[in-house]
């Protein structure tokens, strides 16, 4: 089930990102007391009482602007809105309602979303400054004072942000198609792909970068089953700025691998692995996806008997992190092993949801820890006492032990390595969860 999406959105120097690091608990957007720090959007899981989202930090609003880089962050601010369920608009008590937020509150009551109106930097406990009265006047409802820096007022706000989101119980996947989310970066071949299958130009192919700007959903049904495919916004290489980094266009791909449930990743033959595939795919592993890599342009390769051989080694140390992905030379615009590609995105995802009886991972497990002696420190010897699966998509183990201090990561990725050697998985990663007796799983 995909999570929501909220975005954190307001003029630059209010605070946004040290609240999207207070919410999510770790530090993961750059905090400086310098406007315009935050220039791409981050994102990250949030949970709040029954709720978990997805937390999207922007860069700042600037409703009139000139220079590029401003205007590619009100861009990505915009991208955000568009594809959020919800919006935290943050505001500064000590600057009071500017121009500039009376603005942004305009435009984000012309998205049509639901609105929290979160009035930053009110860092005093007790009654709140008549100052917060005056946020009363951008129309958005009742303003909320927070202290993204202590914490303050950030529960009232969350339980405010929740009532808008709707809560699904899980449920069993009865759909019999199969969610395919192509990814990858812009010009190497994902509407190609997708109007190949669909054997119609849905979508618009172009030699530009960035030709899709939106996700697409498009269903198909052949011989293989049935399909959804969505065709996704590559992710955009932006221009280099002052400080020479790369920007990218991340969020409606990131919506759609949340949606999905096989992940294509789309690889240009002609140019190699690039940091930005790294990027995508990473996330398609992080959210437990079953994945395929896809190296598209297959055609326009000039090869020998050992090209194809020298360029999947290749890919295997590029893609290290996801060594269980296969992949498949391709090419959209011939259809070149576009019918394997069906199989495999029906395999990869009969393994990703694969269940397997405790009985057999025991077994499995007194095998491995025969063969291999698990890890001991000072006289002090790991012990396993048993194994079981609490969960697929992707299949996830407990393992319960003595001291989860014992059981090094090397001696994980044993077992991991013996559970795929004895039961496949391939095209899925594979969570192991180590509980100490006692614990609950």
């Amino acid at each position: 089930m995909a999570k929501p999406i909220v975005a954190i959105v307001g003029r630059p120097n209010v605070g946004k990102s040290t609240l999207f690091n207070k919410l999510i608990g770790q530090r993961l957007a750059i905090v400086e007391d310098t406007p315009g720090v935050t220039r791409d959007r981050l994102y990250g899981n949030c949970e709040w009482g029954a709720h978990e989202f997805l937390l999207v930090d922007t860069g700042g609003i600037e409703p009139r602007i000139d220079d590029g880089m401003l205007e590619h962050m009100r861009e990505q601010a915009q991208l955000a809105i568009d594809t959020a369920d919800a919006i935290i608009f943050v505001t500064d008590i000590r600057a009071g309602v500017t121009a500039q937020d009376s603005e942004i509150a305009s435009m984000l009551l012309r998205s049509g979303k639901p609105i929290v109106l979160a009035v930053n930097k009110v860092d005093r406990l007790g009654e709140p400054p008549m100052e917060l009265y005056d946020f009363y006047s951008l129309g958005l409802g009742e303003p909320y004072p927070v202290s993204s820096v202590h914490g303050h007022g950030t529960g009232d706000m969350l339980d405010e942000v929740c009532k808008h989101l709707h809560v699904e119980e899980p449920q069993e996947d009865h759909d019999e198609r199969i969610s395919v989310a192509v990814i990858g970066r812009p010009n190497v071949g994902k509407s190609s792909l997708v109007n190949y299958i669909l054997g119609e130009d849905r979508m618009i192919v172009a030699n530009i970068a960035g030709t899709t700007r939106d996700a697409v959903d498009s269903e198909v049904e052949n011989k293989y089953g049935k399909f959804i495919f969505t065709d996704t916004a590559g992710l955009r290489k932006r221009g280099k700025v002052e400080d020479g980094v790369e920007r990218y266009s991340v969020l409606r791909s990131l919506a759609a691998v949340e949606r999905s449930k096989v992940c294509v990743i789309m690889i240009d033959a002609t140019e190699g692995f690039t940091e930005q595939d790294s990027k995508v795919a990473g996330f398609a592993h992080e959210q437990g996806k079953a994945c395929i890599i896809a190296v598209n342009k297959w055609d326009a390769v000039e090869k020998d008997d050992k090209t194809m051989d020298v360029m999947r080694k290749k890919l295997m140390n590029d893609f290290s992190f996801m060594s269980y992905a296969p992949i498949l030379f391709i090419s959209a615009k011939t259809g070149q092993r576009v019918d394997r590609l069906f199989e495999l995105i029906k395999f990869v995802d009969e393994q990703n949801a694969m269940r397997i009886t405790t009985g057999m991972l025991n077994d499995l497990l007194a095998r491995a820890t025969a063969r291999v002696q698990p890890p001991s420190d000072k006289g002090k010897r790991l012990k396993i006492y048993y194994m079981t699966q609490i969960s697929t998509r992707p299949p996830t183990f407990v393992c319960f032990c003595n001291s989860k201090q014992l059981f090094h990561f090397s001696y994980q990725r044993y077992i991991e390595n013996q559970i795929r050697e004895t039961f496949g998985l391939e095209g899925t990663p594979v969570r192991l969860v180590l509980r100490e007796r006692g614990e609950k799983p």
